[in-house]
């Protein structure tokens, strides 16, 4: 069996953070291609002067360092074995997590389950890394493994052979990850405020030839954005 490494992250997921716009998403590839990827990515930094221990944050997109997060971009679609897919929940005030019996956490492993789901393959195992966000990433990586076995029906877990917590500026995957992520919570929550950041997410529209804000075709497998609807107005799941 084939093993693929996700490298997952998220922006504004917490319930009360004043954002409107969830965004998770996971950036993935062959984990036999994880050093080459990782290697090249070290490279980039190093052509571009920012020091190898540079982390790729959308945070940190600006006028001085956009030429690097462009070509950091154009690698992203250059590279056949590298695929991203995001899911955007546009508004979180609408969720009306008593009435359907959850909590945001609830909620959240749910939205997690969605968004993975298309990179799970019978004849492939996924090893999945999570950014450490605080103390309660473990119990929370507990539990999302436990929840996306129970509903792929993996009791031996062979198919979410693991789920991993690191330390994002250890990993570059993870730093990618970010960086896409950000580009599709920036643009969901229209905001305008950064020319550079911008920028950047025209150069990936330009790419892929989709818009951040839509959902894409279910086949588009480079890069994939599923904007979730609720089934009902009351966004029950």
């Amino acid at each position: 069996m084939t093993a693929l490494n996700v490298y997952c992250d998220e922006s504004c997921h917490l319930e009360h953070d004043r954002q409107t716009a969830m965004v998770l998403g996971a950036v993935a590839c062959r984990a036999s291609r994880t050093r080459e990827i990782a290697a090249r990515i070290r490279e980039l930094k190093a052509e571009y002067a920012v020091g190898l221990d540079f982390e790729i944050k959308w945070a940190k997109v600006s006028p001085g360092k956009l030429d690097l997060y462009l070509a950091l971009v154009d690698y992203f679609f250059q590279e056949s074995d590298l695929a991203f897919r995001a899911l955007v929940v546009p508004d979180k005030s609408i969720l009306d997590h008593p009435r359907h019996n959850q909590t945001h956490d609830d909620f959240y492993y749910k939205m997690y389950f969605f968004m993975l789901r298309s990179l799970v393959d019978r004849d492939r195992a996924l090893r999945v890394f999570i950014d450490i966000k605080d103390t309660q990433s473990a119990e929370k990586t507990r539990k999302l493994q436990l929840y996306l076995c129970n509903n792929f029906h993996d009791w031996e877990r062979e198919r979410v052979r693991d789920i991993q917590l690191v330390r994002s500026h250890h990993v570059e995957q993870v730093q990618l990850a970010d960086l896409l992520i950000g580009a599709v919570s920036y643009a969901n929550r229209g905001l305008t405020t950064s020319d550079a950041k911008l920028e950047v997410i025209r150069r990936i529209e330009q790419r892929s030839g989709l818009l951040l804000t839509r959902t894409s075709q279910l086949r588009a497998r480079k890069f994939n954005v599923l904007v979730w609807e609720p089934a009902e107005a009351s966004a029950g799941v």
